[in-house]
């Protein structure tokens, strides 16, 4: 795996790949009809609809390693900000 630094990017980027990808079957589907167009100006709201149906399952079985690494650099910066809130309000206290 690349650095951590990126991970909440990189999180993002393939969830969002996989979006599109399950919206592109979808619609593939759809063109061909496989699965059955909607009613009118209807039809892209359902294809959208369902690929968001689709690609979240699958974002949580495919991309489990990356939202692993993201959480980990959320919780590191948590963290780093929860320490520089306590240094500053022992050194308020220190004042007083």
């Amino acid at each position: 795996m690349s650095s951590p630094k990126f991970a909440t990017l990189r999180y993002t980027a393939l969830r969002i790949g996989l979006f599109v990808a399950c919206f592109a079957v979808v619609w593939g589907l759809a063109y061909v009809r496989v699965i059955p167009l909607a009613v009118g100006a209807a039809n892209t709201v359902w294809l959208l609809l369902l690929a968001i149906v689709i690609s979240a399952p699958l974002s949580f079985v495919l991309l489990r390693k990356q939202r692993d690494a993201m959480s980990e650099q959320i919780v590191a910066k948590v963290d780093r900000q929860r320490e520089r809130l306590a240094a500053s309000a022992s050194q308020e206290d220190g004042l007083q």
